[in-house]
């Protein structure tokens, strides 16, 4: 049993929260260009294993609602630090493998997400070595979404075990082009191609 995560908020008052985060970012000054920079950085959305796990990915078709579940992870994590105490460890909710992508994507925007979250009073918590990508429907971070917005998009929460399948449904792909290791190494020799 691990005392960080039993010690969580209610998922109920990490949802209204989290609400309150999303209407204070997205009524923020700033939000537009945020928003704009944080898209733009499809020209770096080159990883092999996060945004691939959905089925039929079209960057300029996904983008968009990718941002507001971007956004919502966010601020789920940011309502969990707020009311848990700023434990950093308890923070590190799980986040399905493309929603995780994403936020990677509004992080790399760091001047604009400070000075946003200073000025609406949030930490924005993220490690990549401490991230969980084991979100599965009915844990923790699915009911507070669900108290917060509903049902979350099957399309961009896919539970681990089935973005696993895909995973390994990719990486074969991959090496069929070349790509080793999930794209971590390849074959391509282009000095003789």
């Amino acid at each position: 049993m691990n005392t960080t995560t039993d010690n969580r908020p209610a998922p109920a008052r990490v949802a209204e929260r989290a609400r309150e985060i999303m209407t204070a970012l997205s009524r923020d000054p700033e939000f537009s260009a945020f928003s704009a920079a944080a898209l733009k950085y499809d020209e770096a959305w080159t990883c092999f294993t996060g945004f691939p796990v959905i089925s039929n990915w079209d960057l300029d078709a996904d983008k968009r609602p990718l941002l507001t579940e971007g956004l919502r992870a966010l601020a789920l994590k940011a309502a969990v630090y707020e009311l848990g105490g700023q434990d950093e460890a308890m923070t590190e909710i799980p986040i399905a493998v493309p929603v995780d992508e994403m936020m990677h994507a509004m992080i790399a925007q760091p001047q604009l997400l400070a000075r946003i979250a200073a000025r609406i009073g949030i930490a924005v918590i993220h490690q990549t070595d401490k991230e969980h990508h084991d979100y599965t429907t009915g844990d923790y971070t699915h009911t507070a979404y669900v108290h917060a917005w509903g049902t979350p998009p099957g399309r961009y929460w896919v539970d681990h075990t089935e973005a696993a399948r895909r995973l390994d449904i990719l990486d074969g792909k991959y090496a069929a082009a070349g790509f080793l290791r999930s794209g971590k190494a390849h074959t391509i020799d282009f000095a003789t191609t």
